[in-house]
């Protein structure tokens, strides 16, 4: 899959660059980011929670981003100004406010314990709604649909993240690292309804 997008973009969009998980980067100020397969765990295991993230930087700032999903039959999209959608529903984040009302997702506890934050995130995982290990782009995805509430992630490269954060964002909600600065390549990520954003921050805060 990312041959082949990297072919047709060198074909159709000539002068652009490109970073891709399996065969590195070119860069240019306009750069295409794509994840061949996010949830490469759960295809090999035949779990049907992976997808496609393709991404359009412009100057750094990712400007479109596609998730797509083959197995579950759907795709999410969006662009700056323009919204974001699953197939072609408009959708966005949710109004809840507080951590006890939210549905908290994560990709693994122990990404959080390497990071000596276990006793954060298992604070927050009870003080939750509801806690659900549902990981890689689905729980994000969830998060701008409305379904979940705030997800975090151990550690994320730039091809995880550059399409995710434009749906989040365009959907209503905030993506950032976990200290509320925006997200470096290798840290941990969090995706929010916005009014949770905060409170998620503060929780994992030394």
């Amino acid at each position: 899959m990312e041959e082949a997008l990297r072919a047709a973009i060198a074909e159709q969009r000539p002068g652009e660059g490109f970073l891709g998980e399996e065969s590195g980067s070119e860069e240019a100020d306009t750069r295409w980011v794509v994840d061949p397969i996010d949830g490469t765990r759960n295809f090999v295991r035949g779990i049907p929670i992976w997808a496609t993230l393709i991404a359009l930087e412009r100057d750094g700032r990712a400007v479109v981003g596609v998730v797509s999903a083959p197995a579950l039959r759907q795709r999410w999209w969006a662009a700056r100004g323009e919204g974001a959608h699953r197939d072609d529903s408009r959708i966005h984040v949710s109004a809840i406010r507080r951590i006890e009302d939210a549905t908290f997702c994560y990709t693994s506890a122990r990404d959080f314990a390497k990071r000596g934050l276990a006793d954060r995130f298992f604070a927050l995982a009870e003080r939750s709604w509801v806690a659900r290990g549902f990981g890689d782009f689905w729980m994000h995805m969830l998060v701008a649909e409305g379904a979940a509430d705030a997800a975090v992630d151990g550690s994320l490269q730039r091809w995880d993240t550059a399409a995710v954060e434009v749906i989040v964002e365009e959907a209503g909600g905030r993506f950032s690292g976990l200290d509320g600065r925006p997200h470096e390549p290798g840290g941990a990520a969090l995706s929010s309804n916005g009014l949770l954003h905060d409170a998620v921050v503060t929780a994992f805060a030394r």
